[in-house]
């Protein structure tokens, strides 16, 4: 099964040490090589990132592709897959990476707009923008070395400038893409979120994503347009793939778990045990009581 990216494996992949996240989550900053041909890919990652990219370079989040021939500032979350591609070697910049859990009791993170799915998330700079973007991310790398005691408070801060700086001025055009390259990214992205939700690893949590409707808000498009969409790529409708993908969860629970019925349908995101059961049944022949006796030895 394929799992985010967390921030741990973020330092593990780039040899990096490992900072440990306090009670108030985890904030680092860091400068992008000066020169790199390496892209990345689309993957999981449970964190959040704000990147300042510099060189030319092609980058790809969700269904948009947009192209940077100098300077941009990009936005990236756990909602929405990304990747870019550096076009020459004069790469740089810099990058900050930090949990939704930094901000607790700060502000919601996510209700700013280039946190959110539908929004765009790459801002191209020119000149004086690069420079007073360098600006904010040269005080977080010289914060995070003090000794401050209200440092966290400032980085906050911080971030918060990046948000209302890029806000303030024009998202990148989006490259026209070719229509069946745009299909297959809808599939991709619808994917990724469908994912997103697994695994279940505690009876307090619970699916977000759970209708047809639910996934084609989040990458806002028609309901129709995604069924065809995911029909096209898979020959099913988008109401059984998530069946599916919750009728593997909830084998996988009653297997390995000690976890009631009713706390499996509560996290698979029914509104009542029975519905659970009538929808288990339905796909399996067989209760999820029954089931679970089956299998486990």
């Amino acid at each position: 099964m394929k799992v985010y990216e967390n921030i741990e494996q973020f330092y593990q992949r780039n040899k990096l040490d490992f900072i440990p996240k306090n009670s108030l989550g985890h904030f680092n900053v860091f400068k992008r090589a000066k020169a790199t041909t390496s892209q990345i890919t689309y993957n999981k990652r449970d964190y959040f990132k704000i990147t300042l990219l510099k060189g030319k370079i092609k980058i790809n989040y969700a269904d948009k592709t947009v192209q940077s021939d100098n300077y941009a500032l990009m936005f990236s979350d756990p909602l929405v897959p990304y990747s870019w591609e550096p076009i020459d070697e004069n790469q740089g910049g810099y990058f900050c990476i930090f949990t939704e859990s930094f901000f607790s009791k700060f502000g919601q993170i996510r209700d700013y707009p280039v946190f959110q799915t539908n929004q765009n998330k790459v801002f191209i700079l020119d000149d004086f923008a690069l420079n007073e973007v360098e600006k904010i991310y040269l005080k977080m790398l010289e914060e995070i070395k003090s000794d401050y005691i209200y440092k966290e408070d400032v980085l906050k801060n911080l971030v918060f400038e990046l948000i209302h700086y890029a806000m303030k001025i024009q998202p990148a055009s989006i490259v026209n893409l070719e229509k069946e390259e745009k299909k297959s990214k809808i599939y991709l992205l619808f994917n990724e979120l469908l994912q997103r939700q697994f695994p279940i690893e505690s009876i307090y949590q619970r699916l977000e994503l759970k209708s047809a409707a639910d996934f084609a808000k989040q990458l806002n498009i028609h309901t129709n347009h995604l069924n065809k969409v995911l029909k096209e790529n898979t020959n099913k409708t988008t109401s059984e793939l998530i069946a599916q993908r919750v009728l593997q969860e909830a084998k996988i629970l009653l297997k390995h778990t000690t976890y009631n019925i009713s706390d499996i349908s509560f996290c698979l995101g029914f509104e009542e045990p029975s519905y659970f059961i009538n929808f288990f049944k339905k796909r399996e022949n067989t209760t999820p009581l029954k089931y679970r006796k089956s299998v486990i030895i």
